[in-house]
């Protein structure tokens, strides 16, 4: 299969991107800009664009059997200067559908959209956040344009498990530094609550399951391990080698801000996949604390 991923070299992008390429896919990754030579998809076919402007055109998706996409933008990505109706929408809600009605109208035959699972598992607070508003309209957008000739389907996963060599690498090198004992300024606790986890490799074998068994315009809610934070801060912890306990509170965590607990601190999104749907898909699950040790090597590894 003939497979483009947009958001190719990005980190959940660039998981999905090699095995795919391993399984004997013909697989271009594309990027806005070009691509780092420590990249893990350096030599891979690149294609230049970006889909909020947009930029790509029928002509380029033409030749492509599959896309995957992998290149939905969250509140990371948004600048403090940024108008939020003008952000949401270039990037989620109307971005996304858009650039899935451009891929339709050049003949590409499936389309897997990776989301989120905020409105999947509790569409209610969609009606809050205008984030998840932007994730919910951008999956139901897309999923609406399937048809038996258009294969749309939207991988819904929790929080990844994952780096590769540049932004998502130094995302946790702080947290990675505390988690060997070298930031005594900051506390050993976790912030009460906790979610689902998911490691890339994981998300990756569903997006390639996803390819080639989807049923069109499902939504599936992918995901691994309930973990409470002091569990998952726990596991970082061992990881790294800083042999020590992490104990939980009831109060904000410098490096898990109260912003970035979307449920509210104290509260937990749990929730087990559907079997059926995990098969259909062909993921494996009990990944986190492999995921986990690979991140700690990736993060040590990028700071030499």
């Amino acid at each position: 299969m003939k497979i483009l991923i947009i958001g190719g070299t990005g980190m959940i992008g660039a998981h999905a991107a090699l095995p795919l390429r391993e399984q004997g896919d013909d697989v271009t990754v594309a990027a806005r800009s070009s691509v780092s030579d420590d990249s893990p998809v350096a030599g891979f076919p690149v294609l230049t664009g970006d889909y909020t402007v947009p930029s790509f055109t029928r002509a380029q998706l033409s030749g492509f059997d599959g896309i995957v996409f992998a290149a939905g933008q969250d509140v990371r990505h948004k600048k403090s200067d940024d108008d939020d109706r003008t952000f949401w929408e270039n990037t989620q809600s109307v971005g996304v559908p858009r650039f899935a009605q451009l891929a339709k109208d050049a003949g590409v035959g499936r389309f897997v959209q990776v989301g989120s699972y905020y409105h999947h598992l509790r569409p209610d607070l969609a009606a809050a956040n205008p984030y998840i508003a932007a994730r919910q309209a951008a999956d139901e957008g897309a999923r609406a344009l399937a048809d038996d000739s258009f294969v749309v389907s939207t991988l819904n996963p929790p929080s990844i498990i994952g780096a590769v060599p540049g932004e998502s690498a130094r995302r946790y090198r702080r947290m990675i530094s505390w988690a060997a004992g070298n930031e005594p300024g900051i506390p050993d606790f976790a912030p009460i609550g906790g979610t689902n986890y998911m490691s890339a490799a994981s998300l990756a074998q569903a997006i390639s399951g996803a390819l080639r068994n989807a049923a069109p315009g499902t939504a599936y809610l992918v995901g691994d391990q309930n973990l409470s934070y002091r569990q998952f801060f726990q596991m970082i912890v061992d990881a790294a080698g800083g042999k020590r306990v992490i104990t939980e509170r009831d109060e904000q965590h410098r490096l898990l801000p109260d912003g970035a607990i979307i449920q509210g601190r104290g509260n937990t999104l749990a929730y087990e996949p559907d079997e059926d749907q995990t098969r259909l898909l062909g993921y494996t699950r009990s990944d986190c604390t492999r995921a986990i040790a690979a991140l700690v090597d990736a993060v040590v590894a990028g700071s030499h």
